[in-house]
């Protein structure tokens, strides 16, 4: 057979030329296949990009402070702020009565010494832990930076101190030994630094230290580490103008080596939490108890006073592993991720009772992950006729989930909000092979009964799973 005759159109080659300058036209005025969507330098545009869909399935992380202020370990991570520019009786005088006079809080630095400081040690108690994802406090409000940043001369964990790049080792250990996404806390103010508080003075009409500080800073981090999540703080009610923020996101969303994957939070300036940026997480400690129409994150602490370690911590100061998986459970009904924070020794060690905290979770999440990893708010939170019951729902397997925080006693468990159908729902509890009996109570929901085991050999406590198909 021949060969097709050719376009008429295309047997010239200035007009096959002048085809592919038409094309080449187009694309650069309309969005060519395959090409991602840019964002200007707006709130506007920059609140349109969808949060990267990775963020919402993982549900649990791990905050890490760690920093100069884990040496005196005393009070708060807020150490310095509290001694120096508050002159709070407790911290005055916990630096007499230890510290000898003249004493600075940058002899402070070569104290940090990380010597039991193991990344891989580390990584595998987070991955024990059933967390997905990892945030670690890059800099504090200190100013002192975990990796040897140009930008932080002689006030980094690389000049002073460790004289190790703790977040390069720790971003190697998570990415080759777990499956967590690596992420980087970083505030933009800085207590103390001179520049900061001669543009503060001027009310942020000067702009000297975002431009040679902590911008350089927030590019330095994304272009050596690559993390996954970029959690800013610490905006010292500048607004976002001052720190240049819309900018820096643009480029973060549009050409940066993570623009792909990147998720960040809300806290870029005065006014924008809970308004602007990736997840929303409005307030630390923030449990709404309700959906929230955005995503969001509630950040809170296993130690109910200090994010950073405590040395004077007291064993009721620890919430116990029953309040841990409660606000887990309540925060990721209402749509919410948690992000629990643990803070280490100034020689590197995750302390015990965190570790337990830690493994307590991973062994309650091996077997009930399935009703918080990938799954999505059901239509009712929490159980109008129990209390203590959060609902989770997986769309695609028309899976419903109801956690109950206490075993009923009676016997049997009352679900108001679900309506089963006889001969179709099956109620089953993770970690029981046997369904459950239930019966309906028409509009008022339907009551499971509860088998009887005895906790001996019930392979987990503090929260149970069961698991509903067919329901409405």
């Amino acid at each position: 057979m021949s060969p097709p005759a050719r376009s008429s159109i295309l047997r010239s080659p200035a007009a096959a030329l002048g085809l592919l300058l038409l094309l080449l036209l187009l694309c650069l005025q309309l969005p060519c296949p395959g090409d991602a969507a840019r964002y200007d330098p707006t709130w506007e545009s920059l609140d349109s990009r969808p949060l990267p869909a990775w963020f919402d399935e993982v549900k649990f992380g791990i905050f890490i402070h760690w920093g100069v202020f884990s040496v005196p370990g005393f009070g708060s991570e807020w150490f310095w702020w509290y001694w120096q520019k508050e002159k709070r009786e407790p911290y005055v005088n916990f630096m007499k009565s230890n510290y000898p006079p003249g004493f600075s809080y940058q002899d402070f630095g070569p104290l940090f010494t990380a010597e039991f400081f193991d990344a891989n040690q580390w990584a595998d108690i987070l991955k024990a832990s059933g967390a997905k994802y990892v945030v670690l406090t890059s800099k504090h409000h200190e100013g002192f930076t975990l990796w040897g940043s140009k930008y932080s001369w002689n006030w980094n964990a690389v000049d002073v101190g460790p004289k190790r790049d703790i977040v390069a080792e720790l971003a190697s250990s998570i990415r080759n030994r777990t499956v967590l996404h690596f992420g980087l806390y970083h505030s933009l103010f800085e207590w103390f630094n001179p520049l900061f508080l001669d543009d503060a003075s001027s009310g942020f009409l000067k702009n000297q230290f975002p431009s040679a500080k902590s911008l350089p800073e927030l590019y330095e981090i994304v272009n050596k580490y690559h993390p996954e999540i970029l959690w800013s703080d610490g905006d010292a009610h500048a607004p976002d103008t001052y720190w240049n923020s819309t900018g820096f996101l643009a480029w973060l969303y549009n050409d940066s080596p993570v623009r792909d994957m990147v998720v960040t939070n809300d806290r870029w300036g005065a006014d924008c939490i809970c308004k602007h940026g990736g997840y929303y997480t409005c307030a630390d400690r923030y449990n709404p108890g309700h959906l929230l129409p955005h995503k969001w994150e509630n950040c809170m602490t296993i130690d109910k006073n200090s994010w950073g370690y405590r040395r004077n911590a007291q064993l009721s100061d620890y919430l116990t592993i029953e309040e841990l998986v409660k606000q887990l459970v309540e925060t990721v009904s209402c749509g919410g991720n948690l992000l629990l924070n643990i803070g280490p020794t100034h020689d590197g060690r995750i302390p015990v009772i965190f570790e337990e905290r830690l493994k307590q979770m991973g062994s309650w999440l091996a077997l009930n992950g399935e009703a918080i990893f990938s799954t999505k708010p059901w239509r009712a939170q929490n159980d109008s006729a129990t209390p203590g019951v959060w609902y989770t729902f997986k769309p695609k397997e028309d899976i419903l989930y109801a956690i109950f925080l206490n075993w009923p006693s009676s016997g049997t468990l009352i679900l108001g909000e679900p309506k089963g159908v006889t001969g179709k729902t099956v109620v089953k509890l993770i970690g029981y092979e046997e369904p459950l009996p239930w019966v309906s109570m028409g509009e008022k929901g339907m009551m499971v009964v509860a088998p009887q085991l005895p906790f001996t050999i019930f392979p987990y406590q503090w929260g149970w799973t069961l698991q509903l198909t067919n329901v409405y």
